[in-house]
């Protein structure tokens, strides 16, 4: 910074001014210390605005970290949400796929005792047909043979 510069220049002046004895006082040109005052306060406000400007440069640029910090920690956390819910749909499907193969275990079996009974009870039907038919034939040919 020129300012601090200046200053070491007000510096050097005094501490090689002539010094007055048992007073610890220093004669100074009054010309050469004014002089290097109103430099100081010409840049001074320079220096001011360019720290201020500095500052609230340092401001934005950790306003706009923590922006994108938490933009990221909502898109992780979105994310996150997105995954345990694809994990909870495929864990859904996973279930109701065995929910449906069972029924299905279920209804075929169901489907193979009606048919197994069905025709179990057909075949006791034609069964009980050709024994009424079987004692038909053996009363008929008693009959024919009575006739002799």
């Amino acid at each position: 910074m020129d300012v601090l510069k200046l200053l070491d220049e007000i510096e050097d002046i005094i501490e090689g001014s002539s010094t007055i004895p048992f007073a610890g006082k220093v004669l100074v040109d009054k010309d050469d210390v004014l002089d290097i005052i109103k430099e100081i306060r010409i840049k001074l406000p320079d220096e001011i605005k360019q720290a201020e400007w500095i500052k609230e440069e340092r401001q934005r640029i950790l306003a706009e970290a923590q922006n994108e910090a938490d933009t990221m920690v909502e898109e992780v956390k979105l994310h996150i949400e997105e995954m345990v819910e694809q994990h909870e749909i495929t864990k859904q499907a996973y279930e109701r796929a065995e929910e449906i193969t069972s029924k299905a275990q279920s209804n075929a079996k169901e489907m193979r005792i009606g048919a197994k009974e069905y025709a179990d009870g057909l075949l006791k039907e034609v069964e009980m047909n050709l024994r009424s038919i079987i004692e038909t034939l053996q009363k008929n040919r008693q009959e024919l043979n009575n006739f002799k």
